[in-house]
């Protein structure tokens, strides 16, 4: 249960407030959701990468059986530590429930996007032992969206990739609603009504803002083999609350005992590692 102390300085939540922070975030990140997780040490993990498949071949009874070895590489996933804080008044204080609600709103959004956007490559990335898409070959879709599409599986095959799954930005998503065939029937949706993309090229599909990038050409969206795509975090979110700090905001400092106000931090310990040969960016010029 929430509570105040009696000098009215610090403020308690519930303890499940950090996992449940971590499921939203979870839940907002469109690279968490198609990626895979795996656990993550604070000094970070080796993560063996395998660049070539092992060859069987036919032999003769009792003849010498061939002897594959496939070339292994290693990656370092490393956290690092991606934080917000988040300022409120002490009326809030008077409403632990209104207080909870946008903490588990507000934070996990924040964390999410800023996350997606980095490994999308529109961020640039904390440190060399975090992957982004930044470089990844790009197919224009905005022309003729079907061949564009056409061409990321095929560029993401010839890498041995398979694709199972698009992260795209709203303006992707207009591109493909209005993209129609040669009798002006749309391409990538069953009827006005229903209005989604579920799919595309029977492979997932997930729509968010972190998928665009305003450019020559513009981003806007990814195409890839997320079985490739590993992330991790090393402790959750970690929540911690101060009504005596004090912050710049726009270029000033508050103090929040003065302003009668508290703030929010929350922070998480979290990497990226992804074989990037086996993913597209989806433009339009």
């Amino acid at each position: 249960m929430a509570g105040i102390d009696t000098n009215r300085t610090t403020l308690t939540l519930p303890s499940e407030i950090s996992s449940e922070i971590l499921q939203k975030t979870q839940e907002e990140s469109v690279v968490m959701r198609l990626g895979r997780q795996m656990p993550l040490p604070g000094n970070g993990v080796i993560i063996p990468v395998i660049t070539g498949d092992p060859e069987a071949a036919w032999v003769d009874e009792t003849a010498k059986k061939p002897v594959s070895n496939p070339q292994l590489t290693q990656k370092k996933m490393q956290a690092y530590k991606l934080a917000v804080i988040v300022p409120f008044s002490n009326e809030f204080k008077r409403d632990y429930a209104g207080l909870y609600s946008a903490l588990v709103k507000r934070l996990p959004l924040a964390l999410a996007s800023k996350y997606d956007a980095t490994v999308f490559g529109n961020v640039e990335a904390p440190g060399e032992n975090f992957d982004t898409f930044a470089n990844c070959t790009g197919q224009e879709i905005g022309t003729d969206a079907y061949a564009g599409l056409v061409a990321a599986d095929t560029d993401i095959a010839t890498h041995d990739g398979i694709l199972n799954g698009f992260a795209l930005s709203p303006q992707g998503k207009g591109v493909l609603l209005s993209a129609t065939d040669g009798n002006e029937r749309p391409l990538f949706i069953n009827n006005v009504a229903e209005g989604a993309i579920p799919m595309i090229l029977g492979a997932r599909t997930l729509v968010t803002k972190a998928a665009y990038k305003s450019g020559t050409p513009n981003m806007v969206g990814i195409a890839g083999d997320w079985t490739q795509a590993i992330w991790g975090t090393v402790e959750g979110v970690k929540v911690d609350l101060s009504d005596q700090a004090s912050l710049t905001i726009n270029d000033e400092v508050i103090n929040l005992w003065e302003r009668n106000m508290f703030a929010v931090r929350a922070e998480i310990e979290v990497g990226f590692r992804a074989d990037t040969s086996v993913f597209n960016r989806l433009t339009k010029a």
